[in-house]
């Protein structure tokens, strides 16, 4: 079954002693009914391993939004006065996956609307197609050109078989709904040695833009960002996708699948600094960002939630909201 759990009032730090602006984030959150019309950004969180275990990995990232949430409330608060919409999470139970993405779907398509940004947090990366589903009943794809820009050790191409959809199933599920003509992807982070030749060949025949793991270090920024403008003409709206398993394993050890080489947090951070300052320039911006594949079971010291945390902080007190 699925099931929602609704957000709670945020708890934390406070430091009254240093005055009206040593503000951090659960002093800026607030549920649905507390939200007013500066709530700029949104949350929401969607437990689910069953994607994860039908593609055979380490089970545990059910747990990720509550822990991000954890991580994130006590960080200082830079965002001015916009608030942040805590809008609950969805769970999946008894590995009901499919009913668990149509709830996350109409979650997303009720939330969107209301906010300029809607943080999604998973559960593994499952989570992506809930996700687009609920951003294209709010924006009809015939009529906006999606740009899908993921951040990931894997393609998640993956045909669906007999065991359902999984969290290597989500963006050719997507092919499939908008087309090959209205597909647009871009996957940047792609390992070779986690990827097999039919999921590289899949890419190519889909006419997806991407970049290896090896190419995108430090001193191939301006190459990436030329990737990025490039995709990015023409587009209406950008969907980003985050999956943690493109950080180096030391960045982020709490994941389903950690990555031998990675893309280094400081090229992650330079590619969604890019993407913010193409974002105004595009006629529906950025309405929905993601982040999945925290698995707290595996995070050694908590870094995986921490890194996490600061990404989220960067997407949801952008300059780019407004």
């Amino acid at each position: 079954m699925t099931s929602f759990i609704e957000a709670s009032d945020w708890q934390g730090r406070s430091d009254p002693e240093d005055g009206d602006e040593s503000i951090r984030w659960h002093q800026r959150v607030v549920t649905r009914a507390g939200a007013d019309k500066q709530a700029q950004s949104g949350l929401i969180g969607f437990a689910s391993d069953a994607g994860v275990a039908r593609n055979k990995g380490r089970i545990g990232a059910a747990q990720g939004p509550f822990v991000l949430r954890d991580q994130l409330r006590n960080l200082a608060w830079h965002g001015g006065n916009r608030q942040v919409v805590d809008f609950g999470t969805v769970t999946v139970d008894e590995g009901r996956l499919e009913a668990g993405q149509t709830a996350l779907a109409t979650a997303v398509s009720r939330a969107l609307p209301k906010v300029s940004r809607l943080l999604v947090v998973g559960g593994g990366h499952e989570t992506a197609w809930g996700t687009f589903r609920g951003l294209v009943q709010a924006f009809d794809p015939a009529a906006t050109r999606i740009g899908i820009i993921n951040l990931d050790a894997h393609f998640d191409l993956r045909k669906v078989g007999e065991q359902g959809p999984s969290s290597g199933t989500p963006f050719y599920q997507m092919a499939e709904q908008l087309g090959a003509d209205n597909f647009h992807y871009c996957c940047l982070g792609v390992s070779r040695t986690s990827n097999t030749s039919a999921l590289f060949q899949r890419a190519d025949d889909l006419g997806v833009s991407y970049m290896e793991d090896w190419q995108m270090q430090p001193d191939r920024m301006s190459d990436i960002k030329q990737r990025l403008r490039t995709f990015c003409q023409n587009l209406d709206l950008i969907y980003l996708t985050i999956d943690l398993d493109v950080l180096p394993h030391y960045q982020a050890p709490g994941v389903s699948a950690p990555a031998a080489r990675g893309v280094p947090l400081v090229v992650v951070e330079e590619i969604i600094d890019e993407i913010l300052s193409i974002v105004p320039s595009l006629r529906q911006g950025m309405p929905v960002v993601e982040m999945c594949e925290l698995n707290p079971i595996y995070d050694v010291s908590g870094m995986t939630a921490r890194t996490a945390a600061l990404l989220a902080n960067t997407l949801l007190c952008s300059r780019t909201l407004t």
